[in-house]
């Protein structure tokens, strides 16, 4: 199975998306939310293929095939904030992660990006957000 990677970063007040070089010819997108690039992307992809293939361009069989799926890279913290936003609160990554609130939202609004060891503590406390919730019975 073939992974598409789709690098995805905000935007001002969207959400902005390509598709991996494994994808012949350029195909970028917009959303207001994370879950709407989801949808996108496959909708993007889909309508690309139909273009290509009524140019006669040569398309890789195991696209045709839909042998693929997708793996979303979330470019920066800002991104990575912005997506689980409706789903997390800020005061929670904060107790998760024991980041300073008012720092993480300097990370949400784009204004600081934080080091990469900072960045993995965000990914990390949203973790262990989602581990505690999948322990609720």
């Amino acid at each position: 199975m073939e992974k598409i990677v789709v690098n995805v970063q905000w935007c001002d007040k969207n959400f902005g998306a390509s598709l991996s070089d494994n994808v012949p010819g350029a195909v970028v997108f917009t959303a207001k939310t994370f879950a709407e690039i989801q949808k996108e992307a496959k909708e993007s992809l889909d309508s690309h293929l139909g273009c290509m293939q009524e140019d006669g361009d040569d398309v890789p069989q195991w696209w045709i095939d839909g042998d693929y799926e997708f793996e979303y890279n979330l470019v920066d913290a800002t991104t990575v904030l912005r997506a689980y936003e409706p789903y997390v609160s800020l005061a929670a990554i904060s107790r998760a992660t024991g980041i300073n609130q008012h720092q993480l939202s300097h990370y949400a609004n784009g204004l600081k990006q934080p080091r990469p060891v900072q960045r993995q503590r965000i990914i990390d406390g949203i973790h262990k957000i989602g581990h505690e919730l999948l322990a609720v019975e």
